[in-house]
């Protein structure tokens, strides 16, 4: 690395502490290759943006993307999210491609880089990361039971299977629905709470191997094996969303479905909840803090434009994003049209059994009551509005809106409604397997990008580690399988919330905080546009400059106290399945489940406290062995200072060399012309210097 001059800027100065880097992030791109010459590298540039895509693109953008829109006004809530992307979401996705690209580093050296106190970032990111990792698998493990149950016909979550014992359909399925009474049941086999662990699912277990396995082989060989599947398990999922949306629109209620999803409410805009939503949203679907955007960007040619990649794969994530809200409401307007019109028909033959028994009434509706295929819901809706207050309390109101109103998030939204869908499609095994292999596709890229933003930190960090990449991957992948057990027990669905919920949200925020404030407060926008500039060959627009360093910074302070404050006033809470009335239900988390999530969150955030710490008890042991040695090497040499030769040189006035002791002593050489010189021992400077910025 090639030494940087000062700033001129004393107040941009003034923020750098001890121990702080004075380096320039880029060094010689030609320098920079020949010290990286063994450090992979992408074989193409489709493979980077595949990579990066197939990481930041994920499962989220398919459920919690639309679920979001869904709750939150539709079109105006894509329009704050689109807000927020552009003046939140780019620039620090940019700020993590150009730091990672230019100091060819994982997220613990490029913090490092920047000033040693700041190490602890990155090691935060790489716990958050594990955590992570942990459920995000058992999602893709889950996936994996699915597509294996859905090559038979009829699908196994059609239908309600019946007791033998009575001969009659099981209580805890006629209760609920064929797809909930699967996947609570048959699926996961569910416990009534957190408290009951229940013994381990074996067939879940099992797929959670299968799912590890995939990923340590696609990861054995580092990015040259992993990018190679990108090609499948990043493209594929477009092709089958493109597929469903065809599909969709050729379904009735399709187009009631996307009227729901683009009609705006701009009142949302003043619900402060609305914004920390959207916020958090922009901040995962790009996955930032996570340290894999840097892992894969430290990857990259010296010279690659990474201003480009921010703005494209944040352009692709969010067309993504609404892509899969289309493929989402087509096919909750399906089901909810369905819903109503089954409601229809339920009435109609209540309304059939009364015309039997009794004369015609006033209310009677001018529709053939005895053929409900004839009767459309719009023509039901208006009869009811007119007669609701005299007909019977058996015959209730069919509501498209309302059944949309039901949104479904997360798992339920993926292995209830969606499945539930698929089983009215003719050939629907091939549906679903169609379905599940594209969640299966989404979640591998995105745990092939976890994975990284663990592994390529570790190993250039720790030498040891980088020489056996095979053995730390694998070791790695089997740790996390031993730990994801956890989830596999019957109430594993339980812990996956949590961890969603908790585990990462508030390090994460923590870590991008302190990302963002080391680089426009402690390193300095000006250098590091600077050094932008030194890859790009071009100077980025100026306005980068001031939304790293006030509107980041306070936008995501803002989204850690509101997210803060809510845990505060609102107690966290988990959705758990109650078996008696095959029914969901809102409980509040035991108080050793609470403990455990603040464990989980004070974990992920210490190491960030710990290197500061360490960082500040090395300088100072350093300085002290430094002034140690200066003392014995002062007693065997001269030392002489720079005096102006205005000065007497008589015995009150001469040039004194400090002493050990810190005295003054008159120097052993007469004047030189004008000036008196004292070396100033400039080699112990450099070596304290190069301690502290541990280059």
């Amino acid at each position: 690395m090639t030494g940087k001059p000062p700033l001129d800027n004393s107040e941009d100065r003034g923020w750098l502490g001890e121990g702080q880097s004075e380096l320039q992030l880029t060094s010689d791109p030609s320098e920079a290759q020949r010290n990286d010459g063994d450090r992979p590298a992408w074989g193409s540039k489709v493979q980077y943006v595949l990579a990066q895509v197939g990481f930041s693109v994920g499962l989220g953008n398919v459920w919690r993307f639309p679920y979001l829109c869904h709750k939150n006004g539709g079109g105006s809530f894509m329009l704050l999210y689109v807000f927020l992307l552009l003046i939140v979401g780019v620039p620090l996705f940019f700020m993590e491609l150009a730091a990672g690209q230019s100091i060819r580093q994982g997220s613990i050296g490029v913090w490092k880089h920047i000033s040693p106190k700041l190490a602890g970032i990155g090691y935060s990111s790489c716990m958050v990361c594990f955590y992570v990792a942990l459920y995000y698998n058992v999602i893709i493990a889950w996936s994996l039971f699915y597509m294996g149950n859905s090559f038979q016909y009829p699908l196994p979550w059609e239908q309600c299977p019946v007791d033998v014992a009575t001969n009659d359909t099981v209580k805890e399925c006629a209760s609920s629905s064929a797809t909930s009474y699967f996947w609570f049941r048959k699926a996961l086999n569910i416990t009534n709470s957190i408290d009951e662990s229940g013994e381990l699912n074996s067939i879940m277990t099992g797929c959670l191997l299968a799912a590890w396995t995939i990923v340590s082989l696609a990861m054995i060989k580092g990015i040259k094996s992993s990018a190679k599947v990108m090609y499948f398990s990043t493209v594929f999922p477009y092709v089958v969303l493109f597929i469903f949306l065809i599909r969709g629109l050729m379904l009735d209620g399709a187009v009631e479905g996307i009227t729901y999803m683009i009609y705006p409410k701009l009142e949302i805009w003043g619900n402060v909840q609305v914004w920390r939503q959207a916020a958090t949203q922009v901040f995962f679907a790009l996955g930032l803090g996570y340290g894999s955007v840097i892992a894969y960007s430290s990857y990259n040619p010296f010279h690659n434009n990474c201003h480009r990649d921010a703005l494209m794969v944040s352009g692709i994530n969010f067309m993504t994003s609404v892509l899969a809200s289309l493929v989402v409401f087509v096919v909750l307007g399906f089901r909810a049209k369905n819903i109503a019109l089954r409601c229809v028909a339920k009435n109609l033959g209540l309304l059939s059994s009364v015309a039997s028994h009794g004369p015609e009434q006033h209310w009677w509706p001018s529709f053939n009551i005895t053929d409900p295929d004839s009767v459309s819901l719009p023509e039901y809706r208006d009869w009811y509005s007119h007669y609701s207050s005299v007909v019977s309390s058996n015959i209730t109101d069919c509501s498209l809106e309302e059944e949309m109103n039901k949104g479904v998030e997360g798992t339920g939204l993926a292995f209830i409604a969606f499945t539930e869908v698929m089983a009215l499609f003719p050939a629907s095994p091939f549906w679903s397997a169609l379905f599940f292999l594209m969640l299966l596709n989404l979640g591998l890229s995105t745990m092939f990008g976890t994975m990284q933003g663990i592994l390529t930190p570790l190993m250039d960090n720790f030498s040891f580690l980088g020489r056996h990449r095979t053995a730390l991957t694998v070791s790695s992948c089997a740790l996390g399988f031993l730990i994801g057990l956890l989830f596999t027990q019957r109430s594993g669905n339980y812990f996956v919330a949590m961890f969603d919920d908790y585990s990462a949200t508030l390090p994460l925020i923590i870590v991008v905080i302190f990302e963002t404030f080391s680089v426009s407060w402690v390193y300095g926008t000006d250098r590091f546009m600077d050094d932008i500039e030194v890859m790009l060959k071009w100077r980025p627009p100026v306005v980068y400059k001031y939304l790293w360093k006030y509107v980041c910074l306070l936008a995501m302070i803002g989204l850690l106290a509101a997210s803060l404050l809510r845990m505060v006033f609102k107690s966290p809470t988990y959705t758990a399945w109650d078996q008696s009335t095959g029914s969901e239900m809102t409980l509040e988390y035991p108080g050793w489940a609470l403990a455990m999530i603040v464990m989980l969150i004070v974990f992920a955030s210490l190491p960030v406290p710990i290197g500061y710490i360490h960082s500040v008890l090395k300088d100072r042991r350093l300085r002290s062995a430094h002034s140690k040695e200066g003392g014995v090497q002062e007693m065997h040499r001269e030392l002489y200072t720079k005096c102006n030769s205005t000065e007497q040189l008589d015995s009150n006035s001469q040039c004194r060399a400090p002493t050990a002791e810190g005295e003054r002593r008159p120097s052993a050489f007469p004047p030189m012309g004008n000036e008196l010189y004292q070396p100033l021992g400039q080699e112990e400077e450099d070596d304290e210097e190069e301690q502290d910025t541990g280059v």
